[in-house]
């Protein structure tokens, strides 16, 4: 896939030195990344170590069926609505109702197209655009979304109330913002009222044009620096997404298709219920995470790429006009091949938020939102499996279900394990490129998890800091002294430490 593979291990780790950013910020739960140097300050070995172990598939089990969409919302409180829907998906088999009524459909849809655009939004202009918009090297206390409000306040504003109003549409169709009810295995449990139709039908128009201007901002940014945008953290992968039986995005439902890092289809019109003939998950010693991979190509070669990046360029076309003039423009900076590079996620995301602005003004046009039927329900089945493509890729929810309606097994890919492999080789890339080992910096260390945050895996609630993210990372010489030590506190501050032992 890439020559920058080997950079996973290190055929003999004696006599390197050693850097750890140890905790990352901004992913769900935690991690760190190691690097070892050789004498000539060459990168040997990159690793993405995801270290906390939850055992969500476990505790879930006992539990009864009806209970599960609603408990795996707490798997993030940033996508809530992704497991939600996965699961009352995977459900809708069990309690075979297949298909569920028009107005289950475009309820739901109208719930997920609102959480991809809520969360798009909520990625690129608080957690991503100060890095953009003042370097990767800028001053830390500047390089948040604070300093974006101070010195683009237009930027930050509409970003602030896209993301409110995708909030708006997950309350109106769940019951809340985070952690709602309005999906159940079968359906919905309520339409949408005529109030809640007003307030959305009201600021679409404003929201359509704010999301345009979002996808020029960010094609602004590529055109002006070109060099760093299609080469920063770039890796050719496969590419794995949901896609409708047409070729259409489609991020409520659809079949699986896979791309070569070529463009080249591999895997078409897959049912996402035979999903583990498809995939298959390799286990690393060194991270809690397992790496997902494609069987029929193996775990060297097999391993792919999900989310928006995967998903624009997976697709044929996509169903919405001004979206689908927006990736036209994106595939032609490929210049005829595909994009890999990590910063160009920034862009395709941004496509992805302005179609679902699309969407959700077309859904609000569908009188199936305000009445008809809402539950469905047919034979029953001990097995059920629900797709979805989340704000970060590809989700699946896969259960089974004993005589007494209780889970008696769970298996979950999240779209942050999809993308796994495909981090470490960003991160890889990036390490390659930018760090020279001789003095660690600030600018360093932010380097690298661009090329993390560029994936947006999924983020705890609790480390949505202004850019105040601890790091402790050390630089050891070959006989384990220590050669340089930087330390950013919470507050943001950089000290140095010379010669001192580290515990």
């Amino acid at each position: 896939m890439t020559n920058l593979t080997n950079l996973e291990t290190a055929a003999d780790a004696r006599g390197l030195r050693r850097v750890a950013i140890d905790p990352v910020s901004r992913v769900e739960g935690h991690g760190k990344v190691t690097i070892l140097l050789d004498e000539n300050n060459r990168v040997q070995q990159v690793r993405l170590h995801i270290v906390e172990f939850r055992g969500f598939e476990k505790f879930i089990e006992g539990r009864p069926y009806w209970e599960i969409p609603v408990m795996v919302q707490r798997l993030c409180g940033i996508c809530p609505v992704s497991h939600h829907l996965a699961a009352s998906k995977a459900f809708d088999h069990v309690v075979g109702a297949k298909p569920i009524t028009a107005s289950a459909d475009r309820l739901r849809r109208l719930m997920h197209y609102g959480q991809m655009m809520q969360s798009h939004a909520l990625h690129f202009f608080h957690l991503s655009s100060p890095d953009l918009l003042f370097g990767f090297d800028s001053e830390v206390a500047k390089r948040n979304i604070v300093g974006v409000a101070l010195a683009h306040p237009d930027i930050a504003r509409k970003g602030v109330l896209l993301r409110k109003f995708g909030q708006e549409v997950i309350r109106v169709t769940a019951g809340k913002r985070v952690h709602g009810t309005g999906s159940v295995p079968g359906g919905v449990n309520k339409h949408l009222s005529r109030a809640d139709h007003h307030i959305l039908q009201r600021d679409v128009d404003q929201m359509l044009g704010w999301a345009q201007e979002a996808v020029a901002l960010v094609k602004e940014l590529h055109t002006q620096n070109p060099a760093l945008y299609d080469n920063f953290g770039s890796s050719p992968a496969n590419m794995m997404s949901i896609v409708r039986p047409d070729g259409a995005m489609d991020f409520y439902d659809g079949v699986l298709r896979v791309r070569d890092a070529d463009g080249h289809i591999l895997v078409d019109n897959f049912s996402d219920q035979n999903y583990l003939d498809l995939i298959e998950e390799e286990v690393k010693p060194w991270s809690y995470m397992k790496f997902p991979y494609l069987r029929q190509l193996g775990s060297a070669q097999g391993w792919y790429r999900v989310g928006p990046l995967a998903r624009v360029q997976n697709c044929d076309f996509i169903p919405s006009p001004l979206a689908e003039a927006a990736r036209q423009e994106f595939i032609a900076w490929g210049k005829g091949r595909p994009i890999h590079s990590s910063l160009a996620y920034h862009w395709a995301r941004m496509i992805e938020m302005l179609h679902s602005v699309e969407v959700i003004a077309e859904l609000l046009r569908d009188p199936a939102l305000q009445s008809g039927e809402l539950m469905a329900g047919g034979t029953r089945h001990t097995t059920g499996v629900g797709v979805i493509e989340a704000p970060r890729g590809t989700l699946i929810h896969h259960y089974a279900v004993d005589n007494n309606d209780l889970i008696s097994m769970c298996n979950l890919i999240v779209s942050t394990t999809h993308n796994n492999q495909a981090m470490n080789e960003a991160v890889r890339s990036v390490a390659r490129d930018y760090l020279d080992g001789k003095e660690l910096t600030e600018g360093l260390l932010n380097h690298i998890e661009v090329a993390i945050r560029a994936y947006d895996p999924c983020l705890s609630c609790a480390t949505h800091a202004l850019g105040q993210m601890p790091l402790d990372v050390s630089l050891l010489g070959p006989d384990g002294a220590l050669l340089d030590r930087v330390v950013r506190s919470e507050s943001g501050a950089m000290t140095r430490s010379m010669g001192m032992d580290v515990e």
